[in-house]
């Protein structure tokens, strides 16, 4: 009977989760060791924008699932160490007849009072114990190197991390100088319009100024694909988790018509959909506002970023680059230590950077949940 609780017991503490943790830390890890690779080969193909793009995307979705991974591994060596706890005194036990069966030389007989008898139907009774314990102590053993795995695997992504952080901030140096050098993007202007210079000039807030932008007519139509239909899938325009929802009160009780998502410092910004470029640069006090125009009668003004993309009037594809957050990574080394401990921790002391977002119909802010798909990281 007591051989069975032991095993009920140590089971329970000791059964490996569906997936393993330790191979989704590890998957994640090489995810991204394979996304650094790309991002330094991305730096010497002709079509350069669109190489660094999608690779400088790639290394921050390997971030997110590196995250989540160490995480869950973080969570398993503490259900682990948390049942070794709880089960102390049977484990301590279970120890103790191991050894003792051990160190025995010939075969294991207990002396009971009732004579022999007695003595040979202990004997079958320790028989049956025998491999019971064996097997618990093999689950033991099988749970402290999983606990050395999961250890190793935190080791290995402060590597990866330090490797990856050199290899992103040459990818953004070089996207950004790819951008300034492009000459081939269609342009809806010739040059920036009156209307658009006065209005800067003029609003005393985004929504004054996301208004007046409405209203101010342009050259040529916006892209001409389907943005209606496409409600309910677009793509976030960065990697990130969001802090507020749309018209969600914020600690001071203020209500914004629109997301805040908070991103890693330096995090890639890209247009969801095509869309031309309508305003881009300082406004107030809100950083470099960009704002897009994906179909007629709509605008996407994203507001908190630390470098912009493009002109007015540039025509862009969907994915394609138009900014960078603000913010500034620190050392290789210091980043990789933080970023595991932060994530061990189920913390997002990484994402010190807040983008806003507005989608508005006409004059009218909608909320944005209902266009795109949010992510849980």
């Amino acid at each position: 009977m007591r051989a069975a609780l032991l095993a009920c017991l140590i089971a329970s503490a000791t059964a490996a989760m569906a997936d393993s943790s330790t191979d989704a830390a590890l998957n994640a890890a090489a995810g991204l060791r394979e996304a650094v690779s790309a991002l330094n080969a991305a730096q010497t193909r002709s079509d350069r924008i669109a190489a660094l793009t999608t690779t400088i995307t790639a290394y921050e979705e390997g971030l997110s699932a590196l995250r989540g991974g160490l995480r869950r591994a973080a969570i398993r060596e503490q259900e682990i160490e948390a049942g070794f706890s709880r089960k102390r005194a049977e484990l301590g036990r279970l120890l103790g007849m191991m050894s003792t069966m051990q160190q025995s030389e010939g075969p294991l007989l207990l002396l009971h009072p009732a004579g022999a008898l007695g003595s040979a139907r202990s004997g079958m009774v320790m028989g049956s114990i025998a491999p019971a314990l064996q097997d618990e102590a093999e689950k033991m053993r099988a749970s402290l190197e999983e606990i050395a795995a999961l250890r190793a695997v935190q080791g290995n992504a402060e590597q990866v991390l330090e490797e990856g952080l050199a290899s992103v901030q040459a990818a953004r140096t070089s996207l950004s100088q790819a951008i300034s050098e492009r000459t081939d993007l269609p342009r809806r202007y010739l040059e920036d319009p009156e209307e658009l210079r006065s209005l800067v000039d003029s609003a005393k807030t985004l929504d004054e100024f996301a208004t007046g932008m409405a209203g101010i007519d342009s050259d040529i139509g916006p892209p001409l694909a389907d943005f209606d239909g496409a409600k309910g899938s677009l793509p976030m325009p960065v990697l990130g988790k969001v802090l507020r929802k749309f018209n969600e009160a914020d600690a001071a009780g203020i209500r914004r018509p629109g997301l805040v998502v908070a991103t890693a410092p330096s995090a890639l910004v890209t247009a969801p959909w095509p869309a031309t470029i309508r305003y881009r640069g300082p406004l107030l006090d809100y950083g470099n506002v960009m704002i897009l125009e994906p179909a007629r009668g709509y605008l996407l003004v994203l507001a908190g970023l630390g470098t912009v993309y493009g002109e007015v009037g540039d025509v862009l594809a969907a994915g394609a680059p138009v900014g960078l957050m603000s913010g500034a990574e620190p050392a290789a080394q210091e980043f990789g230590a933080e970023f595991v401990r932060a994530a061990l921790k189920g913390g997002s002391a990484d994402r010190t950077e807040t983008l806003y977002m507005e989608l508005r119909k006409g004059k009218t802010p909608v909320d944005p949940a209902e266009w795109f798909i949010q992510t849980k990281d």
